[in-house]
């Protein structure tokens, strides 16, 4: 049996390595897309400024890229190395698009990013401008099979398991692409990415126009950015929304989890806006509620009940039980591959085999489990309540602060009084962490409200690692907390250093190349500046 220490430790690298790589990652995706914005803009208008923008703000894009793409590639290295046995159950499934990902998608981007630094002068305008584009679809077609490759977790569709090789199988990859889960994940997300470059343009080009710096590509860069992360914005909160609705389908604890939605409550149901949670209780005290607004985001009507965390704690008890017999149906499939019944009873308990697994931690010989033992897995089937309910509330409350201030920039963009307002501008600067915390907390949200599951009803967490020793973990963990801080720092600096120092070349308020100052010699000769 492998220790609850190196469970937790395992999951605490792969957590952190993911968390560090997703502090590159939605600025890649939406500055890339930006960037085609802004190249489009410039092939048809002629102006210089708008080819500026895009090599300025591409050249922070290459810095992020290029770090991005360091971190992420060890994530992929951890299957192996930290979760062995998932890789080794469900590697037939969650292999599949991770490896479209890497032969479609960032050979694609890292391909054409090359052509975009150094093609300028090789390539006339529409051609960069394709490379340019091809860039942003990569990077958004990376998210894309990543996102799949995760929804597939959260909603483990189109396979099953095969007793005879004790591996999930992949019966139908259209069912695994069109996972209503991989649909709303993906527009969310990549929604989310796009208001992350938003923040980034904006607030850089508001503190620029502060210090009354590079006020021409300032101001239209500030505008881009705001009609830009104003329609981003309003997609991840209407995504939001689809999404909440999806995991009121498919995952019912992790939303009772996030809503700390103790018991089912008579239709519809309120939304908890604020709580003192007590798990061990199980309540909320002092909880201030907006009556109708969960059961409407949760299932789109008045008169459907959403389940509560006691009713669901029940429901995985008699999961468990059934779970326990398909087990016992497993072991005489395996002692006699011929029992035509053991197949059969195997086969109609297939979908709660997964709960049977929740037992083995607490009893090795999962048939003879306790009722004990039954009510501890079924109870660690509920995942963390508290941590859950502050992340998402934290996590709306940036976006409503987002979208207040990107309404307020775009209206001040559109009436041309940007400069009129220091506080519109202290606050855009004041914006650029904002998306990366609620990033952040989203994957969180995503990923603890699945536990104790690694592959949601199907393959428990702690069954998926590997047989490593503490000090192995200890050793990397330390070692990649190390790197990864470094390499931020190393970004930061980079970013911080070539953000001040501001884009190459000077432009005029009309968007042409500014004239350089006259000299000493013209102006005593009289000849005009």
């Amino acid at each position: 049996m492998i220790s609850d220490t190196v469970i937790e430790l395992s999951r605490w690298q792969f957590a952190i390595t993911a968390l560090y790589h997703f502090l590159f990652v939605p600025l890649t995706i939406g500055l890339a897309i930006m960037l085609a914005i802004m190249e489009s803009v410039y092939v048809m208008t002629g102006r210089p400024v708008y080819r500026q923008m895009v090599m300025f703000w591409g050249k922070l894009f290459g810095i992020n890229f290029a770090l991005g793409v360091a971190t992420g590639i060890t994530m992929e290295f951890q299957f192996g190395t930290n979760w062995s046995y998932y890789s080794q159950y469900v590697g037939d499934i969650f292999g599949t698009p991770l490896a479209i990902e890497g032969l479609m998608a960032f050979f694609l981007e890292s391909t054409f990013v090359g052509l975009f630094f150094f093609g300028w002068d090789r390539l006339s305008r529409l051609q960069h401008l394709l490379v340019t584009w091809l860039v942003a679809l990569g990077s958004n077609f990376s998210a894309l099979w990543i996102l799949i490759a995760n929804a597939w977790m959260q909603n483990p569709v189109g396979a099953h398991f095969n007793p005879d090789t004790l591996r999930m199988e992949l019966a139908s990859f259209s069912e695994v692409f069109f996972n209503p889960v991989a649909q709303v994940k993906f527009v969310h997300t990549v929604s989310a990415a796009y208001v992350t470059a938003a923040c980034f343009v904006l607030g850089i080009s508001a503190w620029y126009l502060l210090r009354n710096r590079h006020r021409a590509f300032a101001l239209r860069s500030f505008a881009i950015a705001s009609a830009f992360g104003l329609a981003s914005v309003l997609s991840v909160i209407t995504l939001g929304d689809e999404s909440g609705y999806e995991v009121g389908h498919v995952q019912k604890v992790k939303l009772a989890a996030i809503e700390a939605m103790w018991q089912t409550h008579p239709p519809p149901a309120p939304f908890t806006a604020v709580g003192l949670i007590d798990s061990e209780a199980m309540e909320t005290r002092y909880a201030v509620e907006i009556p109708w607004l969960m059961g409407l985001i949760a299932t789109r009507s008045i008169d459907t009940p959403i389940a509560g965390i006691r009713e669901l704690t029940i429901e995985h008890e008699a999961k468990i039980r059934n779970g326990i017999k398909a087990y016992a149906a497993l072991q005489k499939v395996r002692e006699n591959p011929t029992d035509l019944f053991a197949r059969q009873d195997l086969l109609s308990l297939q979908g709660d085999l997964g709960y049977g697994l929740l037992v083995k931690r607490y009893a090795p010989n999962v048939i003879d489990a306790s009722d004990a033992q039954i009510a501890q897995a079924a109870r660690d089937a509920i995942p963390p309540v508290g941590p859950l309910f502050w992340a998402f509330r934290i996590m709306v409350g940036c976006g409503v602060f987002m979208l207040v201030v990107f309404v307020w920039a775009f209206f001040a963009s559109a009436r041309r009084s940007v400069g009129r307002s220091r506080t519109l501008l202290k606050l855009a600067v004041a914006m650029i962490p904002v998306p990366w915390i609620a990033s952040e907390l989203g994957w969180i949200v995503a990923e603890l409200g699945r536990q104790p599951w690694t592959v949601s009803e199907v393959l428990p967490t702690w069954m998926s690692v590997s047989s490593l020793t503490v000090g192995d973990l200890l050793f990397s963990l330390t070692g990649f907390v190390v790197f990864y801080t470094a390499l931020l720092v190393v970004e930061m600096y980079l970013m911080v250093k070539f953000a001040r120092k501001g884009p190459a070349e000077e432009v005029a308020p009309s968007g042409g190349p500014m004239q350089p100052p006259p000299g000493r010699a013209a102006l005593e000769a009289g000849e005009p500046a």
